[in-house]
């Protein structure tokens, strides 16, 4: 017992150390990558105290105050919730802190850039005084989680329609021969992924000689809903490009495979886990990266997506013409270097975005808190997870439609 409690705080010890300068150093250049960092810190320190604080778990009589002591699996997952909700509330408070920051001359922005080591410890505190929670704070965390992981998935299908819609623009706006064979191709390029993605899943997921109608009824859906996106875009008053509607059809072929992948080893029509009863370190590994280049990719994305980060001060936000004449441009030069720059995406949602990942992190190392006997040991398995992908597979259609006909069925409204 006291053999865990020493090696799970040398371990947090050692990483926060470890961490400090590189995080600060890295900081000092880019904030989001150094967030990004910490967050990827805590996903560690949440994979070892799963692992070894089980035992002490047991000991703490505010946690373990049961007639009849639980098994070792939830003793687990109480671990990683209560690093997810110190995760979680450290994060939140950042954004209520850096709530309506326009411009880099505000005091708050020197906080959300530097501070690593006084940042560390306070989220080290936080973290530790979670420990002191009773269970039911705990349980009415874990409730919450389910439905801030799928926040953040719907958040993340908004980042990706963006930056879809942007990049065909960008390559539209070239207007040159070359740019619009790119688009063909990687159309192309993405249309055959796709297909050949969904052949192997009918080989994996409905194997022959059991009833397996529901993986195939998502299967097929899935491939209706390819054919749906490439007419819609094609339609003449829609005008619209094959690109976004191929990169969506990718993106909704692989949220079906990760929802299918999902479904219990034991299950009779997973066919490609359903042999596998031993949970490799690699494995495990690889569900972790994962789900931090999940976040790193939506933290990325929220500090340059203008759908809806940037605030209206932002460069981003604002347009590429000049301001003033030219003969007004050496007297503004001489006023910009007295005015601060305005801040070029939104701090508080920023940090949002780890609030709600803090809690998708949870989900996946918990199983979505369903995993019991031997698949407690897996990252991302169950029913829950399965839906949850199914159901943000169908969002994400649902959004990208949207984003097709809202322009004609409201042609007066900016989209």
């Amino acid at each position: 017992m006291w053999a865990a409690s020493c090696l799970a705080s040398c371990c947090a010890a050692c990483a926060c150390e470890a961490c400090r300068s590189v995080v600060g150093g890295i900081g000092r250049r880019s904030a989001r990558i150094a967030y990004c960092g910490l967050f990827a810190l805590s996903l560690v320190v949440s994979w070892i105290l799963r692992e070894v604080a089980a035992p002490l778990l047991e000991s703490i009589p505010w946690i373990n105050h049961f007639s009849k002591t639980p098994s070792r699996e939830w003793f687990e997952t109480d671990a990683v919730l209560r690093v997810s909700l110190g995760n979680f509330l450290f994060f939140t408070i950042l954004a209520v802190i850096m709530s309506g920051i326009k411009d880099q001359k505000d005091p708050r922005d020197k906080l959300h850039h530097g501070g690593w080591m006084a940042k560390i410890v306070c989220w080290c505190i936080v973290v530790f005084l979670m420990f002191f929670l009773p269970n039911w704070i705990i349980s009415f965390y874990e409730t919450t989680s389910k439905f801030g992981s799928g926040l953040f998935l719907l958040v993340q299908v908004v980042l990706l329609l963006d930056f879809v819609h942007n990049w065909n623009d960008n390559w539209v706006k070239k207007d040159e021969q070359f740019w619009y064979m790119a688009l063909l191709v990687v159309s192309l390029v993405c249309y055959v992924a796709t297909f050949s993605f969904s052949g192997l899943l009918f080989h994996w997921f409905t194997p022959s000689g059991h009833d397996c109608g529901l993986n195939t009824f998502l299967i097929v859906l899935t491939l209706i809903l390819v054919f749906v996106f490439a007419t819609i875009a094609l339609h003449p008053q829609v005008n619209g490009s094959l690109l976004p509607a191929s990169v969506i059809s990718l993106y909704c072929t692989y949220l079906c495979y990760s929802g299918l992948s999902s479904e219990p080893r034991d299950y009779e029509c997973n066919g490609l886990h359903n042999h596998s009863k031993a949970v490799s370190t690699g494995s495990m590994t690889l569900g972790l990266l994962t789900t931090v280049l999940s976040v790193v990719y939506s933290a990325v994305r929220a500090g340059s997506s203008t759908t809806f980060v940037s605030p209206p001060s932002s460069p981003r936000a604002g347009s590429e013409k000049p301001l003033l004449p030219v003969d007004q441009m050496d007297r503004h030069e001489d006023k910009k270097k007295e005015e601060s720059k305005p801040v070029s995406y939104s701090y508080s949602f920023f940090h949002l975005i780890f609030s709600l990942a803090s809690m998708y992190s949870a989900m996946l190392l918990t199983g979505w808190s369903t995993s019991v006997g031997e698949s407690g040991k897996l990252v991302d398995v169950g029913w829950p997870s399965v839906w949850v992908r199914i159901v943000t597979g169908w969002a994400t259609a649902a959004l990208f439609i949207w984003s097709l006909v809202a322009p004609i069925l409201f042609p007066e409204r900016e989209f």
